[in-house]
């Protein structure tokens, strides 16, 4: 167990320290999110420093197993400046994920970091492909890390018979998420129907069904 910690430790420390940010660089020690200030920005305005607290820098979310009741069989707990304003500035976020025996992350993409993942159980088969349609995967198992470029789609899947679960590093405070299947079949306001029937080789009657089936998933 503590070796385990020592190497989240580690994972975190190389991130913050060997990848190049994308996140605006810190100008100051401190700049504790304000998420009640109105002003927008491209990250959050500072608090006052006199009201700035230990609790700014804490978060307990990830420390155990997330009720897992989406219809993929994954959970997504995020620790990034939404949940720790204390992150703000600081170009670095986790994440834990949750999966139930035969569980999937689907297919998505992180558009402002790098992701990074450990497994603290299970067994998963991951996998990104790049933007010449190449997919690399592997099956990762307890103690052992797979990368995530920045940007590209990726996954994750439990093929076990029992629950599995990694934490993930990002080297940005809020990395963002695009769904593939979201984007393309529950956009708000809708993509053309005439788009994803041509993109896809489908019938209407088919697109309707795959965004009947999304749309039951909010």
């Amino acid at each position: 167990m503590m070796n385990s910690r020592v190497f989240i430790i580690t994972l975190v420390s190389c991130i913050i320290a060997s990848t190049r940010a994308y996140d605006p660089d810190a100008l100051q020690d401190l700049c504790v999110a304000d998420k009640s200030h109105g002003t927008k920005l491209n990250g959050f305005p500072c608090k006052e420093t006199s009201n700035i607290t230990s609790s700014d820098f804490f978060f307990a979310g990830i420390s155990k197993p997330a009720v897992i009741n989406s219809t993929t069989g994954s959970a997504v707990t995020g620790a990034n400046v939404e949940k720790i304003p204390g992150l703000n500035t600081l170009s670095v976020s986790l994440a834990r994920i949750d999966y139930a025996p035969g569980g999937l992350n689907p297919p998505h993409t992180h558009p402002r970091a790098t992701e990074v993942v450990y497994v603290l159980e299970g067994e998963l088969e991951v996998g990104f492909i790049t933007t010449a349609n190449k997919l690399f995967s592997k099956t990762i198992k307890i103690g052992e890390v797979f990368v995530f470029p920045r940007g590209l789609v990726h996954f994750q899947k439990n093929n076990g018979k029992s629950p599995a679960s990694v934490l993930a590093a990002f080297n940005s405070q809020l990395p963002g998420t695009v769904s593939v299947a979201a984007a393309l079949f529950a956009a708000e306001p809708a993509l053309p129907e005439d788009v994803l029937t041509k993109t896809f080789q489908v019938g209407t009657k088919m697109v309707d069904k795959i965004k009947e089936r999304l749309a039951t998933k909010k």
